[in-house]
């Protein structure tokens, strides 16, 4: 490699740099640290690399372009991000999310089975739903609330919800690739999935370890393992056949439902009445309903496409939007239907007005975000990276996951991370001749691992159960986990790509 090719590189990852440095070293918001990077490639995209693509007539059409992608891929996620938020401001008004965390709490006295039941089962069904750090900052209160320490809870919370991170907020963190890199939807979810799979057995290990100070029995294992089947064979099947729309979300449901009548059947535990929490779960129940149907089912998936809004400029930049095919829309639907059936439609307007605020703030630094993205794509920035990444040969489908989860350790959110990074590893992926699939499974895996360890995420769950200030002894418990988790997927990818 020539110093001048080192030069090019280290140029081409400046803007990236600026916004790790920014954000872990300086502590700068998403939206300072983004903004400070897209004004670096700004000037590197005008001074160095070029701003204008192939078959674009100047620069003008070139920030036109860019700027289009931009707004329509910002648009399109956050319609699903708006849909989730809608549904978590109406869940916790109508008191759906605490009737659903009080049916769980005190089903058994066995610390590793609640442990089960709250930090995985109850932590991947709110991932799911409503992602966005949302797992642990309900789930680890709850544990405090039954007699975990304030740490312990935060831990297990942590560890328990991200085996389900690539499809949380109904699939957000797994769209956005999609959106960036127009691989096949079900193949980059049944890739992610079997992946998070077997890394979530270790998690779940590690999981009824963290909860009880006593040393793991046959029978604790054995019901880890249970519990994990319960939810990883469903999981799976969505992600492969459905796409990453429903793999965490009824992922958890069913494998909730099958746990606790195995449970019942195998141990002294007080009744769960599920049909007493229909009512709070019947706007998931038709989301799922919608999703399986416009997947699934060849009419209506070709009705729900067959309105689509496409564009096209210099035959460069594009974009295209099926309404009715979209989560987000069919997220909507859901919410309607489920309140109106209970007389709870009166809560849905505040729930928009509450989603909206806590939007803005989100939306400003996805938009930035995108921006950097889409102008390091057309400057050849990210080509440049990509051929850097190839001088590793063999060694980079270890390395991808560790890139996804740094993205998740300073930005705090595995959405933002394959955002940065996702068409960085396709374009290596092209440069190395491996899978696409494979390696954007590989920096979604390693985004869902970041998110045990990135302090966003530490400092809220340490909020939410009065341990601030102790963030640290959090991650030193975590950290450990995370590492070992990283290594594995890079060897699994290694295997695949």
């Amino acid at each position: 490699m020539t110093d001048q090719t080192v030069a090019t590189a280290l140029l081409a990852a400046a803007p990236l740099a600026t916004v790790i440095v920014a954000m872990a070293v300086l502590r700068w918001s998403a939206i300072t640290a983004g903004a400070a990077g897209l004004a670096v490639a700004l000037v590197l995209a005008a001074s160095v690399f070029g701003i204008t693509p192939d078959a674009v007539p100047g620069t003008s059409a070139a920030v036109a372009g860019i700027a289009a992608e931009t707004a329509h891929s910002a648009a399109s996620i956050l319609w699903i991000i708006l849909a989730a938020l809608i549904l978590f401001e109406y869940q916790q008004r109508s008191g759906g999310i605490g009737r659903i965390r009080a049916a769980l709490a005190g089903v058994t006295s066995d610390r590793r089975i609640e442990a089960l039941l709250i930090a995985w089962f109850l932590g991947l069904f709110f991932e799911g739903a409503a992602g966005f750090g949302t797992p642990v900052a309900l789930a680890a209160p709850l544990l405090v609330g039954i007699g975990f320490s304030p740490l312990r809870a935060v831990t297990m919370a942590l560890v328990g919800h991200a085996a389900g991170v690539p499809f949380g907020a109904v699939g957000t963190p797994t769209l956005a690739q999609i959106e960036i890199t127009g691989i096949d939807p079900q193949a980059l979810a049944g890739t992610a999935a079997a992946l998070n799979a077997v890394i979530g057995i270790g998690l779940l290990l590690v999981l009824v370890r963290i909860a009880d100070d006593r040393p793991l029995t046959l029978r604790d294992v054995g019901w880890a393992l249970v519990a994990g089947v319960c939810f990883l064979v469903p999981f799976v099947a969505l992600a492969a056949f459905t796409g990453p729309e429903l793999p965490a979300l009824a992922g958890a449901m069913i494998g909730l439902g099958l746990f606790l009548g195995i449970l019942r059947a195998f141990t002294p535990m007080q009744r769960v009445d599920l049909r007493s929490l229909l009512p709070d779960l019947l706007p998931y129940l038709f989301l799922t309903v919608l999703i399986l149907a416009t997947r699934l089912a060849p009419p209506v998936r070709a009705w729900s496409t067959g309105i689509s809004f496409d564009w096209q400029w210099h035959a460069v930049f594009a974009g295209s939007f099926a309404p009715l095919y979209h989560p987000g829309t069919l997220m909507i639907a859901s919410i309607a239907a489920g309140a109106l059936l209970v007389g709870q439609w009166a809560v849905v307007g505040p729930s928009l007005g509450a989603a909206l605020r806590r939007l803005v703030p989100v939306g400003v630094a996805l938009v930035i975000m995108l921006a950097l993205s889409r102008l390091m794509v057309h400057s050849g920035m990210i080509e440049t990276l990509a051929a850097t990444a190839a001088l590793t040969g063999p060694a980079w489908p270890v390395l991808a996951p560790f890139v996804g989860a740094s993205g998740t350790f300073v930005s705090g959110s595995a959405t933002a991370s394959n955002i940065l990074f996702s068409q960085f590893q396709t374009s290596a992926a092209a440069a190395l001749d491996l899978a696409p699939v494979a390696m954007a499974a590989a920096q979604g895996v390693g985004a869902a691992i970041g998110n045990i360890i990135a302090p966003h995420n530490i400092i809220a769950g340490c909020a939410t159960v009065d341990a601030a200030g102790r963030e640290g002894s959090v991650m030193r418990k975590t950290a450990p986990v995370a590492l070992v988790g990283l290594i594995a997927a890079g060897l699994m990818v290694w295997a695949i790509a």
